[in-house]
């Protein structure tokens, strides 16, 4: 193993504030990207139900 302990795994040599940081950040734009997506999907599909329903209701004028 690298390390002798938990403790200097944790302190990363020394390294610790950049490689946990570099961690978190990359953890906290992953989960922004996820949130992104499925924000967009859920607007995507009340937009598209929103037009279903239009062109519902002016086909049932039409006739």
């Amino acid at each position: 193993m690298a390390f002798d302990s938990f403790a200097e795994f944790l302190a990363m040599g020394g390294h610790a504030p950049y490689v946990w940081s570099a961690w978190g950040v990359t953890a906290l734009l992953l989960l922004a990207t996820v949130w992104h997506a499925r924000a967009e999907q859920r607007q995507l599909l009340k937009g598209l139900k929103r037009r279903a329903r239009r062109a519902n209701s002016a086909r049932g004028n039409a006739q």
